[in-house]
């Protein structure tokens, strides 16, 4: 038997009904002794709660900066305190809005980053 690639069993995995995958993991967690963390049959209904998870747990955050809102000088003036770019940078990464400012910070970084832009009339986010 040839062996497939993860693409290819994911595309096998798209075709099947929800009935045929949960009846796919149970042969599988009985084949390997493992138990999923999720059954796949309320994975709509757990997709919520893991993401609530996966919120707590996050360690790392982007700081993306949605609009400079009118006060454009003062957010260009922030966003150079927060990095290392120059001038012209800091200008085109204000005007490309929505952008990433800061990338992978720890959460006090990122707290204090979106603080500092939002005092400055930046609309800002945390992913």
């Amino acid at each position: 038997m040839a062996k497939l690639t993860t693409d290819e069993l994911i595309d096998a995995f798209k075709e099947l009904s929800l009935i045929e995958l949960s009846e796919f993991v149970k042969a599988f967690e009985e084949t390997f002794d493992v138990t999923a963390a999720a059954p796949v049959a309320v994975a709509g209904a757990a997709a919520p709660a893991a993401a609530a998870e996966e919120a707590e747990e996050q360690t790392e955050f982007d700081v993306v900066l949605e609009s400079a809102g009118e006060k454009k000088i003062q957010v260009i003036k922030e966003v150079r305190a927060l990095t290392s770019l120059g001038l012209k940078e800091a200008k085109d990464l204000v005007d490309s809005a929505p952008k990433a400012v800061l990338e992978g910070a720890n959460k006090e970084a990122a707290e204090k980053a979106k603080e500092a832009l939002e005092g400055a009339g930046a609309t800002v986010t945390l992913k």
